[in-house]
């Protein structure tokens, strides 16, 4: 399908227009989408469930856990659906544990804008030019075991973006970065209570942790990547052999400073940067230059008590979700959750619902999410879908 550039417009815009107090923003968002439907199906939870092929997005310290020594994930999420059909996200993963206490990953995440067709306004007779910009992203990982119950991961990351469209110079340009994780997993025995066993789980994951992108190679122009901390627990409820019930929350918050920019409603409501009396576009230009300027590992540290607001406001930029997952024999699975996200920063709040069905060493995930905000979500109303391929012997065995 061919579009015109206004749709890129409207895509690098997404996360604006609800343009609130001090909203983060950072490039390459595509990392922060959830890519495989069972953690989709559960509000985008999955830093403390139990392993599956898709770990490496979430924690790959799960690995260590994985029961399976191989296994192969592949998923297709579809993107503003309201907007075009041929905007997506596609992963696919690969696992192997290399012994009972070590595995490593790797996985290949792409997102595709579709065609766009450019055009020059006021010139009818002119031949349209037709870009397809996509972002990519190469990832590797490795976890070991530091006890029966508790494991941790470190893992790799290469972006690659190429968005920006050509000028009559010719100036159009990929971008590419690269950041580490660092992530810990911990997973208790069995434990027997009155009427039921069960387990607990927790976890923790840093991600994205590296250099700012950019377009045009200059310190003005630099985005952060997508930092994030996110700390997750969870139990099951064993019932009895068949059926299983897994209750877990999660939370989240980017590591990326919060702008010292207030500009709501085309209005700048910030400092007075250059000193000469007036607050105007000239002020939120200079406040916009200095903040891009901090540095990505400083801006780390920053982060974490850098909002102007003090603690409070530092309180909103935490999101949180909750998430249920029921089982039955390990071969059907029922799934819900709920994200929420202060409206002071982006304001997304959304429920979702989820399947999944597995026949020998194959799986299928299903899900789906309903908006419950006045924000628009690029994902609202879109089936996401995945499918999971474990083989090799059970490490129970072992």
């Amino acid at each position: 399908m061919k579009k015109t550039i206004l749709l890129t417009i409207s895509l690098f815009s997404i996360s604006l227009i609800q343009a609130q107090q001090r909203t983060i923003t950072t490039a390459v968002p595509f990392l922060s989408v959830s890519a495989d439907a069972r953690a989709a199906g559960m509000a985008d939870i999955g830093v403390a469930t139990s392993a599956d092929a898709f770990s490496q997005q979430w924690n790959p310290a799960k690995y260590a856990f994985a029961t399976n020594k191989q296994g192969v994930s592949v998923s297709y999420t579809p993107y503003l659906t309201g907007l075009a059909n041929d905007i997506s996200l596609g992963q696919f993963t690969y696992y192997n544990k290399i012994s009972d206490r070590s595995a490593f990953a790797g996985s290949l995440r792409y997102f595709g804008f579709g065609d766009i067709e450019l055009r020059k306004t006021g010139d009818p007779d002119e031949q349209f030019a037709t870009v397809a910009p996509n972002e990519f992203a190469i990832d590797g990982s490795y976890s070991l075991k530091l006890s029966e119950k508790f494991s941790m991961a470190v893992g790799a990351r290469y972006i690659h973006s190429n968005l920006k469209v050509a000028t009559d110079n010719g100036d159009a340009t990929a971008a590419s970065s690269f950041a580490i994780d660092v992530a810990g997993f911990y997973q208790s025995e069995e434990i027997a209570y009155s009427r039921f066993n069960g387990r607990w789980r927790a976890g923790f994951n840093i991600q994205n942790l590296g250099p700012k992108i950019s377009y045009d190679n200059d310190e003005i122009s630099t985005n952060f990547l997508p930092a994030n901390l996110k700390l997750g627990t969870g139990f099951d409820f064993i019932l009895d052999d068949y059926n299983k019930l897994g209750l877990n929350l999660e939370l989240s918050k980017l590591l990326v400073p919060t702008p010292k920019v207030d500009y709501t409603n085309g209005t700048y409501n910030g400092t007075d940067m250059n000193g000469d009396g007036v607050i105007d576009n000239t002020d939120y230009n200079l406040a916009t230059a200095e903040y891009r300027k901090t540095g990505w590992f400083s801006g780390v540290f920053k982060s974490l008590g850098d909002a102007p607001d003090g603690f409070s406001e530092e309180l909103k930029e935490v999101m949180y979700s909750l998430g249920a997952e029921y089982s039955y024999q390990d071969s059907f699975a029922l799934r819900a959750g709920y994200h929420h996200e202060n409206i002071t920063k982006s304001g997304l709040r959304y429920f979702s619902l989820g399947a999944g069905f597995k026949y020998t060493t194959v799986k299928v995930d299903v899900s789906y999410l309903f908006s419950a905000s006045k924000i628009p979500n690029p994902l609202e109303n879109t089936l996401r879908f995945s499918l999971t391929f474990n083989f090799g012997d059970k490490y129970e065995q072992y």
